[in-house]
């Protein structure tokens, strides 16, 4: 079976088409529980998110700020594996008809094969991988393998990033562009900064993917600032938040419903 990858462009071709960015959510597969994870990302699609990215929580997160590490360190102790992870790509594409990434580091996927992950993340439907701490120059036998497989490639940008090395990024990866709005780890703040327009201009000037804002957005007035310069949103922090201070797990799968709508009427650039 091939991967989504089309599915992925096909949606952001569809949000531009419409004149609004698309919304993109975060959420940790097995977090507060691996069914619990599910009901979460089928929960923001219901809301109104276009595309779900699933994160496969590390012990040892490089670019994740306390929030998103406090949900991993829930999932990790309640045992989630990468059969769980790709159970809740699975399911989530299932239930929505729409793309479901994964974002994960390295090391999973190298210790549990390259062929072996993309040959079950497409066949569960996936659309395809965020892996930030990829180099690119080390990617050539993952990209091989997604290709192969029907899977896109989202590498990460930052606005560090050189305009000659944005170029070489943006060459080796296929789907959109994730561009990292600030210098840091990622949570919910109080501004996305104006150097997140500055990069996705530079990121714009050297491919024809969609370059998609994440690092810092976590309400409806953020959204609308990014969506007017970004093909799309994405927002992982707060949906995770929202889920931690809920009472309850219902109480938490309405908060995250109701933060994906009001996201969604966000990113689509009302006067």
């Amino acid at each position: 079976m091939s991967g989504n990858v089309q599915l992925l462009s096909d949606t952001l071709a569809k949000a531009k088409a419409e004149d609004r960015a698309a919304l993109v959510a975060y959420l940790p597969a097995g977090f507060p529980t691996v069914d619990g994870g599910i009901e979460a990302a089928k929960a923001v699609f219901d809301g109104g998110a276009d595309i779900v990215e699933v994160g496969l929580p590390h012990s040892d997160p490089v670019l994740d700020g306390p929030v998103i590490q406090t949900a991993d360190d829930i999932a990790l102790k309640g045992g989630v594996k990468i059969a769980d992870v790709l159970r809740t790509v699975r399911e989530a594409y299932a239930a929505s008809g729409k793309p479901v990434l994964v974002m994960t580091y390295w090391n999973p996927i190298d210790r549990y094969g390259v062929e072996r992950f993309t040959a079950e993340l497409a066949e569960a439907g996936g659309a395809g991988c965020i892996l930030p701490d990829l180099p690119v120059q080390e990617s050539a036998v993952w990209r091989e393998h997604a290709e192969k497989h029907g899977l896109g490639t989202v590498f990460v940008v930052a606005p560090s990033s050189r305009d000659e090395r944005l170029a070489t990024i943006t060459a080796a990866g296929s789907g959109f562009v994730y561009a990292a709005s600030l210098m840091g780890v990622t949570g919910t703040r109080e501004s996305v900064g104006a150097s997140a327009e500055d990069l996705v201009a530079r990121t714009r000037a050297t491919t024809e993917l969609p370059v998609c804002v994440g690092l810092g957005v976590s309400n409806a007035v953020q959204a609308k600032e990014v969506a007017a310069f970004a093909d799309g949103v994405i927002v992982g922090s707060a949906f995770v938040k929202r889920m931690l201070d809920a009472p309850d797990h219902a109480a938490g799968l309405t908060a995250v419903r109701e933060l994906a709508a009001e996201l969604a009427e966000g990113v689509r650039r009302t006067p």
